[in-house]
């Protein structure tokens, strides 16, 4: 980053990011992580077997660009915080890429909004407050921007959390979200890629 808005990255940048001119969905969460970062390649660490699942695929569909593009809110590891997780995606890569990538993909008919990053991005007038709350709201999201997307206003959008171990604890205190969101997110990704 020539202009950083903040700190510069204490490390040589590194983008982490798939793009494609003829996937139908696109996976947006935050930002690389240590993994990510020292591999170049997305989603390889648990949280990607775990998204894997929710999905319904596997690693052949997930990374083959013709059926996926993946677009994080940071392009780049942020580096890490003094508590040893990761900083918050840099905002110039929002700022700098995201309004050019997503309009070189019109193709993008369904986006995996994974945080509240990517979410208050991609939805900001259906984000809430909270995380969980935002999400416990996905059938209405579902449905607003199924209405925005016949309408040529975007993708539809199915809002999800991290799939990281962090996230168990919420996860199984809404049951609604396996019995519910899932085989909506696998009905649609199984959809799409048929």
């Amino acid at each position: 980053m020539e202009q950083p808005i903040r700190q510069p990255l204490p490390h040589e940048p590194r983008p982490v990011v798939v793009l494609s001119s003829t996937a139908r969905i696109a996976i947006c969460g935050q930002a690389p992580g240590t993994r990510v970062h020292a591999s170049g390649k997305p989603f390889t660490d648990p949280s990607g077997d775990r998204l894997r699942d929710w999905m319904g695929i596997g690693e052949e569909v997930f990374y083959d660009p013709a059926k996926l593009a993946i677009i994080p809110m940071g392009l780049c590891f942020p580096g890490l915080d003094s508590k040893g997780g990761d900083k918050p995606p840099r905002p110039e890569c929002k700022k700098t890429w995201h309004q050019e990538i997503f309009s070189n993909m019109p193709q993008i008919e369904t986006l995996l909004a994974i945080g509240g990053y990517a979410q208050a991005y991609h939805m900001p007038e259906l984000t809430k407050k909270r995380l969980w709350e935002t999400i416990a709201d996905f059938r209405s999201i579902w449905d607003r921007t199924v209405e925005r997307h016949a309408q040529g206003l975007g993708p539809r959008v199915l809002p999800l959390p991290h799939p990281s171990w962090r996230n168990n604890a919420h996860i199984k205190k809404y049951p609604w979200f396996e019995n519910e969101l899932l085989p909506l997110l696998k009905e649609e990704v199984r959809r799409l890629l048929s």
